[in-house]
């Protein structure tokens, strides 16, 4: 017999399968809006009780490598690509992170990369758990309020598709460690910088470069990226650097040592999180 996890709602005592099979998980995720008995079949609980649940988690590691590898190459081909070409929605870091998140959730089609302009250096798998935009959430992929996860939340406004630089931190992050050396790609360095009007910032680890173009930037200990957000009134832009420049910026507040107050450190997606 399937094992089953017993839920208490109010006064009533809900039985659910612990496990739904692949079949059944794509059927709650193309649905949307999933009801109770199909939150049990997938998992719904939040092993970490950080806000996630569970049935967001990329399970396997073939996804989680396969969600590493699109959000950094799409990332970093926002800072390679011509700034006329950057999509519009790209204005600040928050809006990098969500556009890569976004978009290395898709089934990533023929059809898609013409759409979007991309020609993977490379053949890569996309994660198969569900596809973006028909997730057990549908288009709401970012959590915007503190608490574990709750049933509720699906329906209250604790989704959204947007989500600050902060809010992204705080709800759909774990934090990592200060030393960047534990940073994977698709891992985010968060900064606090008080003297600015929007305080938080994020770069994102990008690792070993997918991208085959020959800059003297891809040092030996890996590439970030980020966007400015606006800089002096002005829209700002996608910037590109090797860890080694990072590490000798010449503004010590935005060098990712343990000794700066400024970096917060090295945070993960919470999809990411491994339950087994």
């Amino acid at each position: 017999m399937a094992c089953q996890i017993t839920v208490l709602v109010g006064s009533l005592l809900l039985a659910f399968p612990a496990v739904a099979s692949a079949q059944e998980f794509q059927q709650i995720a193309r649905a949307g809006s999933p009801t109770p008995r199909q939150i049990g079949g997938a998992l719904a609980r939040d092993f970490f009780n950080d806000g996630t649940p569970d049935f967001l988690r990329l399970d396997s590691t073939r996804d989680r490598q396969a969600f590493r590898g699109w959000f950094t190459l799409l990332a970093e081909y926002q800072a390679l690509r011509p700034p006329t070409e950057v999509p519009a929605e790209i204005n600040d870091c928050a809006a990098l992170l969500r556009y890569s998140y976004r978009n290395a959730l898709h089934e990533h089609t023929a059809a898609w990369l013409r759409e979007n302009r991309v020609a993977p250096p490379a053949s890569l798998a996309s994660p198969q758990k569900y596809h973006y935009p028909s997730t057990p959430l549908r288009a709401s992929l970012f959590r915007v309020r503190p608490g574990a996860f709750r049933q509720r939340d699906l329906s209250d406004g604790t989704f959204s598709e947007f989500a600050d630089a902060n809010s992204l931190r705080q709800w759909n992050t774990h934090f990592v460690s200060k030393d960047i050396r534990a940073a994977l790609p698709g891992d985010i360095l968060f900064y606090r910088q008080l003297d600015q009007n929007s305080p938080f910032h994020s770069m994102i680890f990008i690792g070993r470069s997918q991208w085959n173009d020959g800059d003297s930037v891809l040092g030996s200990s890996g590439v970030v990226v980020y966007h400015t957000g606006p800089i002096n009134g002005r829209p700002g832009e996608m910037r590109r650097l090797s860890i080694e420049e990072l590490l000798q910026h010449p503004s010590p507040r935005w060098r990712p040592v343990a000794g700066n107050s400024n970096f917060l450190g090295v945070f993960r997606w919470n999809i990411l999180r491994e339950t087994n």
